[in-house]
């Protein structure tokens, strides 16, 4: 088992978390929470991961004769891929409606906002 694209998730994620930590920007933080999510497509692809696996066609072969890659974890890629594109883009529409009506998108300006 490799553990290579484990830690390379990781680290993605925290630098996405240490970005929107430290973000003074809207944008920015929106763009941090992008790549914290693009953590859990390495993660993903990672566990339906097989040395020497091909694609999961049997159309030439009988099934078992050779490793495959799981294709769940592929679909479910690309629904997190759908699903980070829809939340990334409202978010950014968000920014933009904030913008327009306060004049700022810096996050402690924002005063009006706090409950």
């Amino acid at each position: 088992m490799h553990v290579l694209p484990y830690l390379v998730a990781a680290y993605v994620f925290l630098v996405g978390c240490y970005g929107l930590a430290t973000s003074r920007n809207l944008i920015h933080a929106v763009g941090c929470l992008a790549v914290c999510q693009s953590a859990t497509y390495i993660l993903l692809l990672a566990v339906g991961y097989r040395d020497g696996g091909t694609a999961p066609v049997f159309s030439d072969i009988a099934p078992g004769s050779r490793p495959v890659v799981d294709p769940l974890v592929q679909a479910l890629t690309l629904t997190d891929i759908v699903v980070g594109a829809t939340v990334t883009a409202l978010l950014l529409a968000l920014t933009v409606q904030i913008s327009k009506r306060h004049g700022t998108v810096d996050p402690d300006e924002l005063r009006e906002l706090r409950g």
